[in-house]
């Protein structure tokens, strides 16, 4: 990790991710500087610098990058949105060139590794990524192996490590998506993964107020031809919307601590209720599923029964929200019809489970 160009200095060993998460992209402690780094709006600057024009840098943007690609381990690069950070790595597979990824795994990913086999630009093998041997199978023809870890929304864990050595024997890049595990929990790139994707609108930002996208890497030249691929078409994130997920970074430790431990308290009350058939966890982080006994109703009632818990399809704030993923069209038929994706926020674990076991009694009354 090299020195920022603005001054900012990275976070510094010995400091745990928690710390990093605080101090890592503030402007340097000097006399009437900010403590934070200020919101820069310009698309303009004068010449003969580092950065040019806006679609090339921003002081805010470094700031967010400094901060995630410390966390993560590499360098950081901010995007208007996590589909924007997709299509950049996607874009730069080549043509008729195999992508392993997983069966179950973020709709827009998949949708969009699909329209480009449709449109002959790739081929795509979706793989049970639990099943370690058949990823590493797949990965021997592949240019490129695509992980989540754990899935969207099934909460599947794949073994990072041996399917990248095999990834890599066989001369292929791994990109991790590590939205739901963020790097507090996993680093990906600690594993010898190449590229960490995240949709920072999740946990990384935190309250459900922004749009924005970030991968990182640790190989400079991946990094530059990354970087030039998003100056080029265009992918680059707002700057109040880069600056907002910065302060919601800030906070990511306090914040992931409570969600995760509701969940843990909410897992084993759900597991105990009988109108609840399973209960997907992996035992870390803040999204859990259930699958309903009574299935694709029971699930569609639940989500219209509670009155704290928030119906929506998105996840990671600090609200509790859920949503039956089958209720989207494109997920797959392997998801089941009752599964419940539930992003637990940080109320009080006591206050969640009574909204939530009002609404379950109800779907168990004769």
């Amino acid at each position: 990790m090299s020195p920022d160009p603005t001054g900012r200095q990275p976070a510094r060993p010995p400091y745990r991710p928690a710390t990093v998460a605080v101090t890592s992209g503030r402007p340097p402690h000097v006399p009437d500087n900010p403590l934070n780094e200020p919101l820069t709006m310009a698309s303009t600057y004068v010449a003969g610098g580092d950065v040019e024009y806006g679609r090339y840098g921003n002081p805010t943007w470094s700031a967010f990058e400094q901060a995630l690609g410390d966390l993560e381990g590499g360098r950081a690069l901010a995007f208007s949105s996590g589909l924007a950070a997709v299509s950049t790595i996607l874009d730069l597979v080549g043509k008729d060139a195999t992508v392993v990824a997983p069966r179950h795994a973020y709709l827009g990913s998949i949708g969009q590794m699909a329209d480009l086999e449709a449109r002959g630009r790739m081929r795509v093998v979706l793989v049970d990524v639990t099943d370690t041997d058949a990823v590493v199978k797949a990965s021997q023809a592949a240019a490129l192996v695509w992980l989540e870890s754990p899935t969207n929304p099934a909460l599947e864990v794949a073994d990072i490590p041996a399917v990248v050595t095999a990834a890599h024997a066989a001369g292929a890049y791994v990109v991790v998506d590590n939205t739901f595990a963020t790097p507090l929990l996993q680093q990906p790139l600690e594993m010898d993964a190449d590229i960490v994707v995240h949709s920072a609108t999740k946990f990384i930002a935190g309250h459900s107020d922004v749009l924005l996208g970030a991968l990182a890497t640790r190989d400079d030249e991946l990094y530059d031809v990354l970087k030039k691929r998003r100056d080029m078409v265009g992918a680059t994130p707002g700057t109040l919307e880069t600056w907002l997920a910065l302060r919601g970074l800030r906070t990511l430790h306090v914040r992931l601590e409570r969600a995760q431990a509701n969940a843990h308290e909410l897992v084993r009350r759900l597991g105990e209720h009988p109108a609840v058939g399973e209960v997907r966890y992996p035992g870390f982080g803040a999204i859990v599923a259930v699958v309903l006994a009574g299935g694709a109703m029971a699930a569609d009632l639940l989500t219209r029964k509670t009155t704290l818990w928030v119906h929506a399809t998105s996840l990671g704030g600090v609200e509790s929200t859920f949503e039956r993923r089958r209720r989207w069209k494109t997920e797959p038929a392997t998801i089941p019809d009752g599964l419940v994706r539930m992003s637990v926020g940080i109320e009080d674990v006591d206050d969640l489970w009574d909204d939530l076991a009002t609404a379950l009694d109800d779907l168990t009354l004769p």
